[in-house]
């Protein structure tokens, strides 16, 4: 059984309580507010516990540190090509890929991982009205990471 930490469940509920998936370094600065002294080590063994433990999801980045997300239940992610933000995507009858799949496969299907990949709303919004995208190499990615944070700390 493992001891109870209260820097861990504050971790836990800060994921709980946001759709951004946030990187380590996200949940630390945020969590640093309520724990001054926490490390980034401590960090990231909570976040890797709670993901081994099934709380949280870890979501490996083909171009960046991981992200986690606060909602272990079975759901989609999109993964923007511009601006490298991570999304829920909703979408009907999640679990039917599994017996598809296991219609033509002998052994045991548990799950699977599926990414989407493409522009998401407000990029493609951006490259609607201008007719193209920013340069990944500025700052466009940091900029929309503040108003999604700027949006969850008015809530």
């Amino acid at each position: 059984m493992i001891k109870f930490s209260r820097q861990r469940e504050s971790i836990k509920n800060n994921l709980m309580g946001r759709t951004d998936h946030p990187t380590a370094e996200t949940v630390y600065s945020d969590i640093r507010q309520e724990y001054p002294n926490i490390s980034l080590g401590t960090v990231y063994r909570n976040l890797s516990l709670l993901a081994d433990l099934g709380e949280i999801q870890k979501i490996s980045t083909e171009n960046g540190p991981d992200r986690f997300d606060g909602n272990p239940k079975p759901h989609y992610h999109f993964f923007c090509t511009n601006c490298n933000s991570v999304l829920d995507l909703k979408m009907k009858n999640i679990d039917l890929i599994n017996v598809i799949a296991a219609e033509e496969f002998s052994g045991f299907i548990e799950g699977h991982i599926t990414r989407f990949y493409g522009l998401c709303p407000e990029c493609k919004k951006l490259l609607d009205k201008s007719g193209s995208l920013p340069d990944k190499s500025t700052n466009f990615a940091e900029n929309k990471k503040e108003k999604q944070n700027q949006k969850i700390s008015k809530k």
